[in-house]
């Protein structure tokens, strides 16, 4: 029972009751058990392939979750006996139990052997901001956090510091607070394979003169030691492999343009839109045609005399500004170089037979971009590595919408992941994929090419290949992790439940379930059918709400999973916080199915 004030003498009363488990749960537990009214291991592990679709399941696998069902039972309900068969509360715990059957593949499964073009890998940007991008102070704190939830590319902005005799790592031209270069390196080296084994990759923002370029390259060879891979030859015609790479550190480096970009800062203070604190759950990703019309919009505003066509491209504008004449130590040590080419985005975008290299886009360019020189973009990242960075004026580490860069095959689409928010919810699910190292390979489509030499067009609307059916069953868990406050003061929750796509343009949707009133437990048993054109980069969108009608709607747990990865039948689907951190109790108990 739980008591809730109303006004001032009254308290109103409501009722905990256990929700029971769903129709679908009671009628394959009636269709396992044959009427015996409890379920062993061999009619648990026919449920597994006929109704989990899990083909492989065995009586050893069937075996196992009935103990550890059976322990937990002992663990929670004391004195009880312990069964050795699982009678239809057991069933539906076993169900509901996210680390019994989790919604998604956790084993690396994919292909690691080809060349490091061939995925899209984890990518942070400014990986050493604790905050926003102005004034924040610069630690190895957000580096270990971001390598602890799999994260392959950390960047490095590195400048001399006050006394010009060492290095430090701060965000130029701006308030930011520095933080030694070694201390950065020396936390990379012990976290560096915490969460996977695949490799990771620095990327250097270097504004160093040629002796501190030397003494980089003599701190990153005494810290990184056996760790360390770099090619023989100065150019690579085709990247290694992340398999080949197992447990090692690479770098990458060029001069950089994006802090260029932050005009307003120098010429006045940060904008007040800027500034705001997202909402509760971060705002909407924007669509394809919303992208665009910023885009233009944006560079109007940061350069009000730019009349030149959108195929003018000056990748490094800073370049002339910087030593040529780097340290040899320093160049030898550079994996993935990046090339410098000055003109026309098209001749940036040539594929030269004889040399893979790596080239940055800020998001608006990328935009622009995609819109007139999409099949390039395509074909560049066939071979070389397409890098996509937040724009300057994203001061309070906010994101931007990935699958542009996805779509168009790039490989690094950057990320503050300091920050919070929808899109960082989007970049954490893409990453569940293929075990969660932190390198998911790219789809076929995108490294396909034809007989006169046609790519892939995603401006090209695309049949349904795949329909996904989602019903969302019921909640639980916050009761544990919440105060009986929490979302109203007067009475228990009222929660609903967003289901949606989230992947090319004509994938991407939302729909919601009816709101479930003064529940803690709220049963909605709905059901939702995405129809699916590009099925192999798309995202499920999952996100609860507890309905306010006098204020905004309060934010009760998201995740967002790969549809590709989704594993068939009934699921526990764990939620995550603003920051894309674990609930300890929270989840939902969904059925997915692929028709």
């Amino acid at each position: 029972m739980g008591s809730y004030k109303c006004c001032i003498c009254f308290t109103r009363k409501f009722r905990w009751k256990e929700a029971q488990p769903p129709e679908d749960v009671k009628a394959a537990f009636t269709a396992c058990a044959e009427g015996a009214g409890q379920v062993g291991p061999e009619q648990l592990r026919r449920f597994l392939v006929e109704w989990q679709k899990e083909t492989d399941a065995t009586a050893v696998d069937a075996e196992r979750i009935v103990e550890q069902v059976r322990q937990l039972r002992q663990k929670h309900v004391l004195g009880r006996v312990a069964r050795p068969l699982l009678n239809l509360e057991d069933f539906h715990h076993f169900l509901f139990s996210d680390e019994l059957n989790p919604p998604v593949r956790s084993q690396i499964h994919q292909d690691m052997k080809a060349p490091l073009s061939h995925y899209y890998v984890y990518t942070g940007h400014n990986s050493y901001l604790t905050g926003n991008q102005l004034s924040s102070d610069c630690s190895d704190v957000p580096i270990i956090k971001a390598l602890q939830r799999g994260v392959r590319v950390i960047e490095l902005d590195i400048w001399p510091n006050s006394t010009k005799d060492n290095i430090d790592v701060l965000h130029g031209r701006t308030l930011t607070s520095p933080v030694e270069l070694i201390k950065c390196l020396k936390s990379i080296k012990e976290y560096a394979f915490a969460a996977s084994e695949y490799p990771v990759i620095i990327t250097l923002e270097d504004h160093l003169t040629p002796d501190l370029q030397a003494k980089v390259a003599e701190l990153v060879t005494q810290t990184f030691g056996d760790m360390l891979y770099y090619p023989d030859c100065e150019t690579l015609e085709e990247f290694p492999s992340p398999e080949s790479l197992k447990r090692r550190v690479i770098l990458s480096t060029k001069p950089p343009k994006e802090y260029l970009e932050s005009k307003s800062f120098k010429n006045g203070s940060l904008n007040a839109k800027d500034s705001n604190e997202e909402e509760a759950w971060g705002k909407e990703i924007p669509d394809f045609k919303t992208e665009i019309d910023e885009s233009v919009k944006s560079d109007a505003d940061l350069n009000d005399n730019d009349d030149e066509d959108a195929d003018d491209f000056d990748e490094d504008d800073e370049d002339q500004k910087l030593p040529q004449n780097a340290a040899p130590e320093y160049k030898r040590l550079i994996t993935i170089r990046a090339g410098k080419p000055k003109g026309h985005l098209k001749d940036s975008l040539k594929v030269d037979p004889d040399k893979v290299r790596r080239l940055s886009l800020s998001e608006q360019e990328l935009v622009k971009a995609s819109v007139s020189h999409g099949a390039e973009l395509v074909r560049f990242t066939q071979k070389n590595l397409l890098r996509i960075y937040p724009k300057g004026t994203r001061f309070n580490s906010s994101n931007y919408n990935p699958f542009i860069g996805w779509m168009h095959g790039a490989q690094m689409v950057a990320f503050n992941m300091q920050g919070y928010g929808r899109s960082l919810w989007l970049m954490h699910g893409f990453y569940r994929a293929n075990g969660g190292c932190g390198y998911v390979k790219k789809p076929d489509f995108l490294m396909w090419t034809g007989p006169h030499g046609e790519v892939f067009d995603p401006k090209v609307k695309l049949p349904v290949k795949k329909t996904l059916k989602v019903k969302v069953y019921m909640g639980d868990g916050w009761r544990i992790d919440f105060k009986q406050t929490h979302f109203d003061a007067y009475s228990p929750p009222d929660f609903y439940t967003k289901v949606g796509i989230a992947g090319v343009p004509a994938d991407s949707i939302m729909k919601k379930t009816r709101t479930i009133e003064d529940d803690w437990t709220p049963v909605w048993s709905e059901e939702f059918i995405f129809p699916l054109t590009v099925p192999e980069i798309a995202l499920l969108r999952v996100e609860v709400h507890e309905y306010d009608m006098s204020e905004k709607d309060d934010f009760g747990g998201q995740t967002c999973l790969p549809v590709s990865e989704l594993r068939p039948g009934i699921r526990a689907v764990p939620l995550f916080d603003r920051k894309g951190n674990k609930y300890n109790s929270v989840k939902l108990l969904m059925r997915f199915e692929f028709i």
